[in-house]
């Protein structure tokens, strides 16, 4: 009989389990082999390939075209990765031992390393789900409004070393998500029109001020700018948020000192 004869030595528990762990062990290779699509190879403090790498070899290109219009990705690719590098970095080696930290050789807040580094991200606006910029001026929108909390529009923006330096003048909103993103300040008291934008998770707004801690009065000119009045893109938004972090180190000398 076949039941007897072909399944009489064979252990059904155990073959299901054993193909439990090679599915298993396919599936993390796969996933791993596919997380290495972007950032490698890799690269040492020499500007050298390491030899631990990876256990797998890099994945074959594999083209996605974008939404909306926005052409092709392909990954991985040597021109893209070499579109993305930055090789122009304000930095220089502490010590020749391998893994030792590197440090600022000129102003790390404008050079963009550190704590105030960002990445190159595409210089275009994120997209919602019809195809149109996420964030945008609360001033543009007239189906939303403030229902809850201090509006701190018309409030006076305070920086780390306690100046006033501008007054915001809007709020950026993610329309998806009804989120707060940024706030507009206009940094001149006439108030001209030298707006920046600050990422609301860096402003704390009281009662009669707005006060972002990570900039002192003579680092709000070196924000950077938008290109578009209502418009902020990915790479405009990392370099913005990167800034202010930076800040937080980076917005005197006495924060870069050590403390005891």
């Amino acid at each position: 009989m076949v039941g007897v004869e072909f399944f009489g030595n064979f252990d059904l528990a155990s073959a299901a389990i054993w193909l439990f762990w090679i599915f298993f062990a396919g599936l993390v290779i796969y996933l791993q082999t596919e997380n290495m699509r972007e950032g490698y190879p890799l690269r040492d403090d020499d500007d050298d390939v390491p030899a631990n790498e990876s256990l797998w070899p890099i994945p074959k290109e594999k083209t996605f075209h974008l939404r909306d219009g926005r052409g092709e990705l392909t990954v991985p690719s040597k021109e893209y990765e070499d579109s993305k590098m930055r090789t122009d970095l304000a930095l220089a080696r502490s010590s020749e031992a391998s893994g030792s930290p590197w440090v600022p050789t000129g102003d790390p807040m404008k050079d963009g390393v550190g704590p105030a580094s960002w990445a190159p991200r595409r210089d275009i606006a994120e997209l919602d789900a019809h195809g149109h910029a996420k964030i945008k001026p609360m001033s543009t929108l007239e189906d939303f409004k403030v229902s809850a909390g201090r509006d701190p529009r018309g409030k006076a923006v305070v920086g780390g070393d306690g100046e006033v330096v501008g007054r915001v003048t809007d709020m950026w909103v993610d329309v998806p998500e009804q989120m707060v993103r940024y706030l507009t300040v206009d940094l001149n008291p006439e108030g001209t029109g030298k707006t920046r934008l600050i990422p609301m998770t860096m402003a704390k707004i009281g009662t009669d001020r707005v006060t972002v801690r990570s900039l002192h009065a003579h680092n709000w000119d070196g924000v950077p700018a938008t290109k578009n009045g209502d418009e902020v893109t990915l790479l405009e938004e990392d370099k913005i948020t990167a800034y202010y972090a930076g800040g937080t180190l980076y917005a005197s000398p006495e924060r870069s000192q050590t403390v005891l």
